[in-house]
């Protein structure tokens, strides 16, 4: 499964600061739970390939 493969799975996804000063994305999607904690950097870096993913993406549905 690729980044373009479709499939209709639903999740919850949250994201917070943890106790630890970390930075985690929780999954939940048919009972299984992912948690993915992140130092602030690594976090930072991550909501810039978000941001940049998303002008990508306007530029194809453009």
């Amino acid at each position: 499964m690729g980044i373009n493969s479709e499939r209709d799975i639903e999740a919850n996804m949250q994201i917070g600061p943890t106790d630890l000063g970390m930075v985690r994305l929780f999954i939940e999607a048919d009972g299984v739970e992912i948690p993915m904690d992140f130092d602030p950097e690594e976090a930072e870096e991550i909501a810039e390939e978000l941001r940049a993913a998303a002008q990508a993406a306007r530029l194809v549905t453009g």
